[in-house]
């Protein structure tokens, strides 16, 4: 009995022992750049807390749906592991590496990261920002570039970096001033501007310099500006428009005329200076917005969006950098659009407050761009609680991310800290441990997919259809689960996204109540397609590390469907049709030949239905009963029938559920017709 009972303790020991070790394998995985030009080698390295009992790491790398490679590394010791990956050859692609550790008890451990081969970052932009230039120590700014890097930053904006937005650079550009007062009244540091920049190139990240396109201090004249050059409330020159700003900082901004000659040549030389100062890559070109009525120093109507065009004209024409300009509520877009920028970019406010006007913005900058630039949405998610410290609400900002980057956008929030306020440098909201790692993961999501996200495709009425009692609907509805559908080559995508417990359809969340949606399983769905499927698969930000995981359809003439395992917050379902498929005629010969099943009645029905069929001669007819999945349930005959139109009865068991099940037809060693049959017990 003791031998027995020290054998049981030694064994239980032993278990705990292990899934201590292994509970948490691996650290945190990061690679050595936001995006890789096409040949370059991609350097990852993964922190190793434990070692697996079997001194194995495998290593995955999907390209969509597909794995393109694979490895197997040996571990001996804690620390850091490192490794190279020679991705494809072709430009602008996602991938997704994913690294298992297996125990000898089978438990499985996982980790991933995403990889992003593109030679231009504006393709897929991925746009964050910086806010905070005082005198900062190099481990410090290592630790937020390296932060931004993991989340795949691939352009930053340095808001505020400047000295006046009339004079950005103090000093002589060729040896500016080592520090400067900004318009706060906060000491901006050249070193730190300058060790930002550079350690963002270390990363392969652009770093665009922020300025207004049309501001001024009130005493601008001192340095230059002339007065004729301002906006007026007025016709008479009396009302000069200006913002309004604290009475602590060093001016208001006081608007000038974007079409005046003299005030363009004027700062698009000071903006050059930056160029010569900093190595900064390109310019961010901010606005306020539609300011009504506004007149020049000589009375005449100034309509400010369509001044857009050619001021963005001559500043790319003289300085030659790239240029982003912010349309303020979509003020002014199509002629941003219409000028030489490298994305658009959009600060959304009211009334577009609505999460389906962050989809309808982001289709009307492709509309407004035929489809050639892609967006990014300053979006503050919890504005209002951002004048108090607090915590982001976790659900209010994976939902925005999740419309945003389903609608093929992306958003502005990543910085030194996240982001809920137009005054970048308000970081009285933190991340709970919670969305830290959600936001890992959705941006490693955006990356991995990027090519089925935003890369192309036009946007159609195909949806998923619910067979449960759960409402699917298109985007613009509360209690219901959202659809966003796109077509791509030979693949039809769709974008589930879970808003059945949504506390409203504000994407602001002010109140910060958005709640978190209980996750919905096994949701049985139909779409309808002409053309024949040959795989469905799924992937989500919110489990697994977004790792494809195909799933059983059924496909009845032009109706497929299917089962969706599980769903958080938003899930990608993928359906790729067969390549031979014709899209005019994708049945079968047999069924064009009048085999079929021609319906059953009752249908709904309880306890029994009769399915009526037809075939042209004598054949070898097989009747089966299938469920959702493509499981048999049910032989109802298999045997030689005549010529004509025939009656089978299905009385199916008393412990089968109630649902959607399938009647196939099979003539020889064809399927040649399906019908679907509701039974309702």
């Amino acid at each position: 009995m003791k031998t027995k009972y020290r054998f049981i303790f030694i064994l239980i020991f032993s278990i705990s022992f292990c899934s201590k070790v292994l509970g948490n394998v691996f650290g945190e995985i990061h690679s050595d750049r936001a995006l890789y030009s096409p040949g370059m080698s991609v350097k990852l390295t993964l922190e190793i807390l434990e070692v697996p009992l079997n001194n194995i790491v495998e290593v995955k790398y999907y390209h969509l749906g597909n794995t393109i490679d694979s490895i197997s590394l040996n571990i001996s010791n804690m620390g850091k592991l490192e490794w190279s990956w020679e991705p494809p050859d072709s430009d602008y692609c996602g991938y997704l590496a994913v690294i298992n550790a297996v125990d000898n008890l089978s438990t499985e451990y996982q980790t991933s990261i995403a990889v992003d081969v593109s030679s231009n970052w504006s393709k897929f932009p991925r746009y964050g920002f910086l806010s905070d230039y005082s005198l900062l120590t190099q481990d410090s700014i290592d630790e937020v570039l390296k932060n931004l890097n993991r989340h795949h930053i691939n352009a930053i904006q340095y808001y505020d970096w400047h000295y006046k937005h009339h004079l950005p650079v103090k000093g002589d550009p060729i040896n500016p001033d080592g520090s400067w007062p900004d318009i706060a009244n906060r000491t901006n540091y050249f070193s730190t501007v300058k060790r930002y920049i550079d350690g963002a190139h270390n990363y392969g990240a652009e770093s665009m310099a922020y300025n207004l396109l049309y501001g001024a201090y009130e005493n601008a004249e001192s340095d230059g500006v002339a007065t004729q050059w301002r906006l007026f409330n007025d016709e008479n020159h009396s009302n000069p428009d200006y913002h309004n700003l604290p009475d602590s900082w060093a001016s208001d901004i006081y608007l000038i005329d974007p079409s005046n000659a003299a005030w363009k040549n004027y700062i698009i030389d000071k903006m050059a200076d930056v160029f010569t100062a900093f190595p900064f890559d390109g310019w961010h070109i901010d606005q306020l917005g539609d300011r009504g009525t506004r007149y020049n120093y000589g009375g005449q109507q100034v309509v400010l969006d369509q001044t857009f065009k050619q001021y963005l004209e001559q500043a790319k024409s003289s300085i030659d950098v790239p240029l982003i300009m912010n349309a303020v509520n979509q003020y002014g877009q199509s002629e941003i659009a219409d000028s030489p920028v490298e994305i658009l970019y959009t600060e959304v406010w009211d009334p577009n407050s609505k999460y389906s006007d962050l989809v309808s913005i982001i289709l009307d900058n492709y509309n407004f761009s035929d489809y050639n630039l892609s967006t990014v949405l300053a979006a503050y998610v919890n504005r209002s609680l951002s004048n108090q410290s607090g915590y982001f609400n976790t659900p209010g900002v994976l939902l925005a991310d999740a419309v945003i980057f389903a609608a093929g956008g992306s958003h502005l929030e990543l910085g030194e800290h996240m982001l809920a306020n137009e005054y970048f440098p308000n970081n009285n909201l933190k991340m709970s441990d919670q969305l830290k790692k959600s936001i890992v993961n959705y941006y490693d999501f955006l990356v991995a997919y990027q090519n089925l996200l935003r890369d192309g495709g036009i946007f159609n009425n195909v949806y998923l259809k619910s067979l449960n009692s759960t409402q699917i609907l298109r985007y613009n509805n509360q209690g219901t689960i959202w659809n966003i559908s796109k077509q791509k080559d030979n693949r039809q995508i769709f974008h589930l996204i879970n808003f059945k417990d949504a506390k409203n359809l504000d994407w602001r969340d002010d109140s910060g109540i958005q709640s978190e949606p209980e996750t919905v399983e096994n949701l049985d769905v139909f779409f309808i397609t002409n053309k024949t499927i040959a795989k469905v698969w799924l992937a989500t930000p919110d489990s697994m590390h977004g790792v494809p995981q195909y799933l059983q359809f059924y496909q009845s003439n032009d109706t497929a469907y299917l089962t969706i395992p599980h769903l958080k917050y938003w899930n990608l379902i993928v359906a790729e049709y067969d390549d031979l498929t014709s899209a005019e005629n994708p049945e079968p010969k047999l069924l064009q030949k009048k085999m079929k099943i021609i319906g059953n009645y009752p249908n709904p029905f309880n306890p029994q239905t009769n399915i009526q069929f037809q075939i042209n001669d004598i054949q070898k007819v097989k009747l089966e009963i299938v469920n959702l999945l493509g499981e048999i349930i049910e032989l109802l005959v298999d045997r030689k029938f005549t010529a004509g139109i025939h009656n089978v009865s299905w009385k199916p068991n008393n412990l089968l559920p109630s649902g959607i099940y399938i009647c196939r037809m099979n003539v020889g060693a064809n399927t040649v017709d399906s019908k679907k049959l509701l039974y309702l017990k």
